[in-house]
């Protein structure tokens, strides 16, 4: 998306509905992704996959490395979902990603780093992360059970402060991940 290719721009179009992208584009997009060295060792993905179409073809795409090794799931209410997410703004110069409650920018609407005007994105307006929640649970939320029954699936509570999740994080990954 963010080089505008051809999968990404019809890609952005869908998410900026709310809507899942359809597994063949997705898959098609995570493919070459991975194909690429600095993929060679391992990857962490992060929104994918979201469909069981998508987990099966992930399987079969990374079962020749030693397939699907650890899934994190980090919960949190639907309520403190919405919050957090459509309080999100980012700098349209720079990036740097704020949140009205949780990390607001000392100036409103101004980036601290740069002073960039900020925004909320399309897809993290409250109608649209109330859509994204009802999706998740019809297509997504199966994937918890399919995890599950592989036994790769880890929990985690996501209300709990961020340094205390990412240290059981990387406490659980050490655990599973090959010696390099």
């Amino acid at each position: 998306m963010k080089n505008a290719t051809a999968l990404g721009v019809l890609a952005k179009s869908y998410m900026d509905k709310g809507m899942l992208v359809p597994d063949d584009v997705t898959i098609a997009m995570v493919e070459e992704r991975l194909s690429r060295p600095d993929c060679a060792g391992g990857a962490i993905m992060d929104g994918f996959p979201r469909t069981l179409q998508q987990a099966a073809a992930f399987d079969a795409l990374t079962a020749p490395y030693g397939g699907v090794g650890f899934v994190p799931m980090i919960t949190i209410s639907d309520e403190e979902a919405v919050v957090r997410i459509s309080g999100r703004r980012s700098c349209r110069s720079c990036g740097a990603v704020y949140h009205l409650a949780y990390n607001p920018p000392r100036e409103a609407d101004r980036c601290d780093v740069d002073g960039g005007e900020l925004y909320q994105r399309d897809d993290d307006k409250e109608d649209v992360v109330r859509n994204r929640l009802y999706v998740y649970y019809k297509q997504t939320a199966p994937l918890i059970g399919y995890y599950f029954a592989h036994r790769v699936l880890h929990e985690f509570d996501g209300a709990r402060p961020i340094a205390t999740i990412f240290a059981e994080l990387q406490a659980a990954l050490a655990d599973v991940a090959p010696a390099v």
